[in-house]
């Protein structure tokens, strides 16, 4: 399919770019609308080096009226939608017995609830075109739930468990639903770690190395093509061999 209209949340973060740019480099027809909530420089960034291909757009995932409005703007340029990236999200690690309410809600709100209103946003579009392509973005933690995770590795593991329930109800109609289960991976969340602590987490890693952004975008983009439509329902785990 040529002029693939596709949306990555969390446009600004370093694997959300790393995404918009592995489908603006993939073929001069895509074009590529970044969610933006905050933070809009390396978005801008993007946007300047890829003219007419790439734009920003504000969207509070945790809002489903924010979600509507972006998606009526993407429909009303481009009359489609192809492929949903969600990518956005964020964690305030603590121990369960002292983790604050907020930071339970705040993150489920921003990591699993975003996740429903965005599926829930694309699919009267994609059910219309009788195809779509959802990839959204999981974590090893889901999987793997590390201590002082409590509500992240919840969340997480909600995602896998929305992704697998909504591909069975949409398989028939040419709309795949897949997850990312990235592990340790060299943005500026791991970069805020300590020498110590970047060289425990290394250190549990077979291939003793981080992932590198473009090998999560490298998967995404995969999910999202045309020779993946038989795949839905998965979950990648991109971890360094780690489980």
């Amino acid at each position: 399919m040529t002029n693939r209209i596709i949306l990555v949340t969390g446009g600004n973060g370093g694997l959300g770019q790393a995404i918009a740019r592995s489908f603006l480099q993939e073929s001069p027809d895509n074009f590529v609308w970044l969610g933006i909530r905050a933070g809009r420089d390396k978005a801008d960034a993007l946007i300047a080096e890829f003219p007419g291909r790439c734009l920003s757009i504000e969207l509070d995932v945790t809002q489903p009226a924010a979600w509507q409005q972006a998606i009526a703007k993407i429909l009303g340029q481009h009359q489609r939608l192809d492929v949903l990236v969600n990518n956005a999200g964020h964690h305030q690690d603590g121990l369960l017995a002292t983790l604050p309410p907020d930071a339970w809600h705040q993150v489920i709100a921003s990591n699993l609830d975003s996740v429903f209103h965005g599926c829930q946003a694309v699919l009267p579009t994609m059910i219309t075109q009788r195809h779509g392509r959802i990839i959204n973005m999981a974590s090893l933690s889901a999987l793997l739930a590390p201590a002082g995770q409590a509500n992240y590795a919840a969340a997480k593991a909600g995602v896998v468990a929305l992704t697998q329930s909504l591909a069975k109800e949409v398989a028939r109609i040419g709309i795949t639903v897949n997850a990312v289960c990235p592990g340790y991976i060299d943005t500026d969340a791991l970069k805020a770690m300590g020498e110590e602590e970047r060289k425990g987490a290394q250190g549990k890693i077979p291939m003793r190395r981080f992932g590198q952004p473009g090998e999560v975008a490298a998967a995404v983009r995969f999910l999202a093509c045309p020779e993946a439509g038989y795949i839905t329902g998965s979950v990648l785990k991109i971890d360094g061999g780690i489980f």
